[in-house]
């Protein structure tokens, strides 16, 4: 099998890539970050350098890599900044999934699309709406989760209108080594390996603790990914969820706990969402049923080695 992945030099990108090559794809990785391209080539992936926002480009790529499946991952990733710059977030998301959708349907007929949705799409539910189903309301808050509910239906409507083979996800909040900056975990786990190095006063600034999410280890979403690519049925959509909610308080003394020295946590009123809800965790059974999924890496294991991840970043820089 050959796979395309878009935004590979992206957090999720990466991880699946290395996931698909240990399965014995081929793999094609294309990101408008030319610089990536040598490392990927490395390790035995092709690679093409796009601008996906222009369909000729989109178009290119695909003609180049034959792809039996397009893993579309690039995307504009955070809820924050879109709040900030809305129109950007939803002209680029839309933008991008229209042209793999359009080059698709007009020169590969039989590739399969997995179309990257996300849990942001549900949006405002309450406590007894949980764990959602994918037949739960669509209340997005952001202008991050419009353009995720757009890519969704943007899907299902290539594969009503004109048979694409696309198959939807929904990941709720995964997390995991080589995470960047602007999510909670790789946040906390930033600004606790600069207390350890001495980089910065032992103290953290955190938004909302009593919030509740659903984490997944981003190795367990990428391996669900390539199963859904097989055995995901065209036209639906899935969540990908670890199925539980852990308040961002206790993942943040897991961070804590992984920490070599005392830090001060500080309440800090820039970090908080314009809208928030109190509880959000995904029900995971359409994909157990398709596939068999469920997760297998421990929140422990996780935390762990984030943790580990940014204490090298911090090293590193504290080197140059």
């Amino acid at each position: 099998m050959r796979a395309l992945v878009t935004g590979i030099s992206g957090f999720v990108g990466g991880h699946l890539a290395e996931h698909l090559l240990g399965q014995g794809w081929e793999v094609w990785g294309c990101s408008l970050h030319r610089g990536v391209g040598r490392e990927w080539r490395a390790v035995g992936v092709q690679f093409v350098s796009a601008d996906l926002t222009d369909a000729n480009a989109a178009r290119d790529a695909l003609l180049a890599a034959q792809p039996d499946v397009v893993f579309h991952l690039a995307a504009q990733a955070a809820v924050a900044p879109s709040h900030q710059h809305p129109w950007q977030t939803l002209q680029a998301n839309i933008n991008m999934q229209t042209h793999e959708l359009e080059a698709v349907r007009h020169h590969l007929p039989d590739c399969v699309v997995l179309v990257v949705g996300s849990g942001e799409e549900y949006g405002l539910a309450s406590p007894q709406d949980m764990p959602l189903r994918e037949d739960a309301p669509l209340r997005p808050v952001s202008p991050y989760a419009v353009s995720k509910v757009t890519q969704d239906f943007l899907g299902l409507q290539y594969h009503l209108a004109y048979g694409v083979r696309a198959v939807r996800v929904r990941p709720f909040n995964h997390i995991g080594p080589r995470q960047g900056l602007g999510f909670v975990a790789a946040d906390f786990a930033k600004q606790l390996a600069e207390a350890e190095a001495g980089l910065r006063a032992p103290a953290i600034k955190v938004g909302n603790l009593s919030a509740e999410r659903d984490f997944t280890d981003v190795r367990d979403v990428v391996r669900a990914y390539a199963l859904l690519a097989s055995q995901g049925r065209w036209g639906e959509v899935y969540n990908v969820a670890s199925g539980r909610a852990v308040t961002v308080g206790r993942l943040l003394d897991m961070l804590l706990n992984e920490c070599r020295c005392r830090v001060e946590v500080v309440q800090d009123q820039e970090r908080m969402r314009p809208s928030d809800t109190p509880i959000f965790v995904g029900d995971y059974s359409r994909l157990h049923g398709a596939t068999g999924w469920q997760p297998e890496i421990p929140l422990e294991r996780t935390v762990a080695d984030l943790m580990a991840y940014w204490r090298a970043q911090v090293q590193g820089e504290g080197n140059e």
